[in-house]
């Protein structure tokens, strides 16, 4: 039989075909979504860790600035605590301080009461005379009123007269010495020098341009001019035709002496300047004498009068007087020498302390003894 018969009698063959993929990938894809899903999941877990991160660091911030401004509170509590601590402990050493000068206060005033309740007429005296004592010496250093302290000296000897004391004889010797020191002393009159100073200024601020240097000149021939026409006008005719020649020729040649010193005619600034000048000097010289400065007195009294002698005109009335004054005052003493009137203060406060001295061995010697007296009933 032939071979091709054969061959088509075979069973036929069928082409071989791959299995469709889809069956067996579907868990691959499975695990994916898994995958994904857990991705998914780890994402929203972390980012929920990290918010729980961040919540926790702004609360561990905000406790750490709690505990900032607590430690500040405390440290300002501490503080004020000590400042309170340390006014209070001021405050009580302050009020120990006024207890114990309370206590020394009460002391003295219990002294004093007990003192006083011992004292006798004379001691009274005794002080009182002190005081008037204090009261010249005050008055002569401080104030240098030589009446004042002189009418207290007086007085305090009277005082002291009247007193029992015999320990109070050198107070009086010496007392008596010091009062005829005082009187032997030129009595100052300050405020009637000082009120005379004030009229000068006052005149000074009167004294008008009509009072300065100005025809009364040396080398001016206005004066010696009009003299030459009084007398001519006394003579005859001739001699007032002569005066009418010189005229006319002293109008056309001025002749000057030159051997005479010539003062200067003041302006008007020139003139107010020279009063205000004067008027400072003799301000100067008020406060001299009320400052008891001798030397600034007589050197601004001798520049007025030369200012004076220099600027004004020495015919006028008021500039004479006004001379003659400040010459006056320029000559007075202001500041003389005040004798030392402070050894018979010192005496009497030695008597006084001695008769205290005296008093307190007195009691002190009858308090043991009534003691004893007491023990023995």
């Amino acid at each position: 039989m032939p071979v091709t018969e054969s061959n088509n009698q075979l069973p036929a063959t069928t082409p071989h075909t791959n299995p469709p993929s889809g069956g067996k990938t579907w868990p691959l894809w499975i695990f994916c979504l898994i995958l994904l899903v857990g991705l998914v999941a780890l994402s929203l877990w972390s980012w929920q860790q990290w918010l729980s991160q961040q919540k926790l660091e702004q609360s561990v911030g905000h406790v750490s600035e709690l505990n900032r401004q607590l430690d500040q509170r405390l440290d300002q509590g501490t503080n004020d605590r000590s400042d309170r601590l340390q006014s209070l402990e001021s405050s009580l050493r302050e009020q120990q301080q006024q207890l114990g000068e309370q206590q020394r206060q009460i002391d003295h005033n219990a002294r004093e009461l007990l003192d006083t309740g011992n004292r006798t007429r004379t001691d009274w005296l005794l002080a009182e005379a002190e005081y008037l004592l204090r009261i010249a010496n005050q008055r002569l250093l401080i104030e240098q009123d030589i009446r004042g302290a002189l009418a207290a000296l007086n007085s305090a000897d009277d005082v002291l007269r009247e007193t029992d004391d015999v320990g109070t004889y050198p107070v009086r010797e010496r007392l008596a010495r010091e009062i005829m020191a005082l009187r032997s002393v030129t009595d100052v009159d300050r405020t009637g020098l000082y009120l005379k100073l004030e009229a000068a200024r006052e005149t000074v601020t009167d004294l008008t341009d009509q009072a300065l240097i100005k025809d009364q000149a040396p080398g001016s021939d206005r004066g010696k001019s009009g003299q030459a026409q009084a007398s001519a006008e006394e003579q005859g005719p001739a001699a007032r035709a002569w005066q009418r020649v010189t005229d006319s020729l002293a109008n056309v040649v001025s002749v000057r002496r030159l051997d005479e010193p010539v003062k200067p005619l003041l302006s008007p600034d020139q003139s107010a300047w020279a009063r205000l000048n004067l008027q400072l000097m003799l301000e100067q010289a008020e406060l001299a004498v009320l400052r008891g400065h001798e030397d600034l007195y007589t050197q601004a009294l001798e520049k007025a009068v030369t200012s004076l002698e220099t600027w004004y005109d020495g015919t006028d009335n008021r500039v004479t007087a006004l001379r003659d004054t400040l010459a006056e005052l320029r000559d007075q003493d202001i500041n003389p020498e005040l004798p030392d009137i402070s050894q018979s203060l010192t005496l009497l406060k030695g008597r006084i302390a001695g008769r205290h001295a005296n008093n307190e061995a007195e009691m002190d010697g009858d308090a043991p003894a009534s003691g004893n007296e007491g023990d023995d009933s």
